[in-house]
């Protein structure tokens, strides 16, 4: 099972009938160069990348942008064609009025799997009080939180929100919420292992913000700035496979996360024993 946590469908064609509400994804997400892309293309490039699953992950950006990118009945809508493939996740904005009561509906009556939130678009510290109705939802329907780590290229990002530091008192305040720290917290990749080190509830995706080439860039994350030995050894457990998809191409990620010399045992794990097991399974 090869599992790609971290996927924006953001142009999946089914979504995008509206041609005013794609140009406003392209303008909020900063991602112009590319079309929208029919459900076959996106199964054709899950197939050249091996993948046999994709994590969907919604944005509510309400109170910072007014918008609410991708809404979790689109996330519900795109599950409900390929229940086989896709995984749907929610997401809301904390900040908003309505954030528990919205949230609850995407658990209880849309079955998402999980939570996406972005401090760095969303302004907010992870640790901040208003956050605890939030995590208190997540931990009674024992859902897994993704939120964004360190650098994002969207627009009216503060990536001070987001260094990994920032999320030890949600790590140690709730031991019970597995929260996963995506791209790998990067630059700051030694924090983001750190954590996974002290706390067996935190997890992180591979999904690191490349520039210029992928396996070079996965290479000295992966090896130099983290030994390979700390993952293969040590954090081989909290590791998932992400692409961050469609900013990058799943199978350029996919191939550079086989060239890196981990152990077959440890590749097992970061496709997707790792993500079943922070899913909490796949029913």
């Amino acid at each position: 099972m090869f599992i790609d946590i971290h996927v924006h469908p953001a142009f999946f064609e089914p979504i995008n009938t509206d041609t005013a509400r794609e140009k406003m994804r392209h303008e909020v997400l900063n991602i112009h160069k590319n079309g929208t892309a029919p459900i076959e293309h996106i199964f054709n490039q899950m197939r050249c990348a091996k993948l046999d699953k994709l994590c969907l992950l919604p944005q509510d950006y309400t109170t910072s942008t007014g918008y609410a990118v991708v809404e979790n009945e689109e996330i519900s809508k795109l599950v409900s064609m390929a229940p086989d493939k896709f995984i749907g996740f929610a997401a809301v904005d904390p900040l908003a009025p309505n954030a528990c009561e919205k949230l609850e509906y995407a658990f209880t009556h849309l079955h998402l799997k999980g939570l996406k939130l972005h401090p760095g678009r969303q302004h907010f510290y992870p640790a901040d009080e208003r956050l605890e109705p939030v995590y208190a939802i997540c931990e009674r329907y024992d859902k897994p939180i993704i939120f964004h780590a360190g650098l994002s290229w969207e627009p009216d990002t503060l990536t001070e929100y987001c260094r990994p530091t920032a999320f030890e008192a949600v790590a140690q305040k709730h031991p019970h919420l597995r929260i996963c720290l995506a791209h790998f917290g990067w630059p700051w990749v030694r924090e983001t292992a750190m954590l996974m080190v002290k706390y067996a509830n935190v997890y992180a995706d591979t999904g690191a913000l490349y520039f210029d080439n992928a396996f070079e860039f996965f290479e000295q994350t992966f090896t130099k700035d983290i030994p390979a030995t700390w993952i293969d050894r040590s954090l081989r457990h909290q590791v998932m496979f992400g692409s961050n998809n469609p900013r990058f191409e799943q199978i350029r990620m996919a191939q550079a996360i086989e060239k890196l010399g981990f152990r077959d045992s440890t590749l097992e794990l970061i496709r997707g024993k790792n993500a079943i097991e922070f899913l909490g399974g796949l029913e």
